[in-house]
């Protein structure tokens, strides 16, 4: 079949069904010949084909230009995890316990690595987001539960988030935070809504450099690297209820459900972008592909457990060693931090906040609204028109008004990230599971399944998850 032939027929495709995802599902009315193009197509090593028209080979070049081109969905998923959320969670844990929680950025890396990726696998082989590849795995109203679950921790999580930056903003400019809290809640939402998926997408990866902040901060301390590295690389055990109440969060944290939905999405959204509209043309990863997002997701979660680790050594070194163990709000902690860092780590810790802050609420709304649309077939995606895909956009901007209210009902955030952090350690390893039958069907995955090596990895930190929980409600 030649390239004028296949434009034909995507049109007439495209002509005869309502909508591109219908065209998708009603595909199997035209087998035969597209069956046979799509597999043409594999065999002869053309990488996948957008509407007939091949995708250009990308020119040679040298290895950190090509790095830096393919950091994408792995950066902005690994940078959105150390949104304010966690910035909290890792400050508590630093201030409570110190430098020995410093090994879990360590642990934590490979298997946070794992779970992306295999999460980004399953988005770039099916050209489905994670909640459609789960409803075949499950009854409906099992999905709907987690939906539920995930935008009432989602939730939160954005009102939360915003007022953290909205009492950093205060700090820096002396404006009543609530002021703050419908800005940055609203013109979020309306940069979500407004803006296209490549857009959102450049503007996440600029943004994602602010966190080098903290990176600053802990080395403007000065540490005892002795020290610090023997609590880096042998891990303490932990003995109490508050170690492994801080180990929970920590892990609830930094493999966290959202980012699950968030990532299969962005590939996804990633191949729309490309012109690949229709699940034919999105289904299968080339080789390259697949190694392009290794690499991506590797970079990615290395960035993120590295801010983490120095979110902690920086409040071990100030918080603990002074006797601050009991942070209530984000102002507090940059408020305490000052005294002992300085001026300079005190406004680098108050602008990181912030800046993280417009990266991480679009994903949290976003991933929410994600799992909705996929558990109940609604038209979905951020280069959807606000009109085409309505209750899409519904649930986004739900969330955001939900959590600009939250500021408003005197809840304090710092205290309600860190339990929405251990609530989404307790859910996460029920999420595993499910991640785990999804990306080794080979059916679903059109023999592109996850390597055993990945489903061992994913398969051991389930396990620690549910150890980890069961042992905070037993200790």
């Amino acid at each position: 079949m030649n390239e004028q032939n296949f434009q034909r027929l995507t049109v007439a495709a495209k002509h005869n069904q309502p909508g591109a995802d219908a065209a998708s599902r009603g595909f199997r009315a035209f087998p035969h010949s597209i069956i046979l193009l799509r597999n043409r197509a594999r065999h002869s090593h053309i990488e996948k084909q957008s509407f007939g028209v091949a995708k250009k080979k990308p020119t040679k070049r040298n290895f950190v230009r090509r790095f830096f081109s393919k950091l994408g969905p792995g950066l902005i998923t690994g940078a959105a995890d150390d949104d304010p959320s966690g910035i909290a969670t890792y400050s508590i844990a630093g201030a409570q316990m110190g430098t020995t929680m410093l090994w879990t950025a360590f642990i934590t890396w490979p298997f946070m690595a794992c779970v992306q990726f295999m999460c980004a696998r399953i988005g770039m082989v099916t050209g489905m987001g994670l909640g459609d590849a789960l409803r075949g795995k499950g009854p409906r109203w099992l999905l709907f539960g987690g939906a539920l679950g995930l935008l009432g921790a989602n939730t939160i999580n954005v009102g939360s988030d915003l007022s953290g930056m909205a009492d950093a903003a205060e700090t820096l400019t002396g404006i009543n935070s609530h002021i703050y809290v419908v800005i940055f809640g609203v013109g979020i939402a309306y940069a979500t809504v407004r803006f296209r998926y490549h857009q959102i997408a450049t503007i996440m990866k600029w943004l994602a450099a602010v966190l080098f902040a903290y990176v600053i901060t802990a080395f403007i301390l000065r540490p005892n690297w002795s020290s610090v590295l023997r609590d880096t690389f042998v891990p303490s055990w932990p003995r109490n209820h508050a170690a492994w109440q801080n180990l929970v969060a920590i892990l609830g944290t930094t493999i966290s459900p959202y980012l699950f939905f968030w990532q299969a999405s962005q590939e996804v959204e990633e191949e729309k972008a490309m012109g690949r509209r229709l699940l034919v043309q999105r289904e299968g990863a080339t080789k390259r592909e697949i190694t392009d997002r290794r690499i991506d997701i590797g970079a990615g979660t290395f960035f993120s457990n590295l801010v983490m680790y120095f979110i902690i050594l920086t409040t071990a070194l100030t918080l603990h060693k002074h006797g601050i163990k009991d942070i209530d709000t984000s102002k507090q902690a940059a408020e305490a931090l000052r005294p002992f860092a300085g001026t300079l780590a005190y406004s680098l810790y108050t602008v990181g906040i912030i800046g993280v802050g417009f990266l991480a609420i679009p994903t949290l709304a976003g991933s929410a609204a994600y799992a909705f649309a996929e558990t109940f077939s609604w038209k979905e995606g951020l280069d959807e028109p606000f009109r085409g895909a309505i209750p899409f956009y519904a649930v986004l901007i739900f969330s955001m008004l939900l959590g600009i209210g939250m500021d408003f009902l005197g809840v304090n955030p710092v205290r309600a990230l860190f339990w929405t952090a251990i609530i989404n350690g307790v859910l996460a390893p029920f999420l595993l599971v499910g991640v785990l039958i999804a990306a080794s069907d080979r059916k679903l995955m059109r023999g592109q399944q996850s390597s055993w090596l990945s489903r061992i990895a994913v398969g051991i930190i389930t396990l620690v998850m549910f150890a980890a929980a069961a042992a905070m409600f037993m200790f």
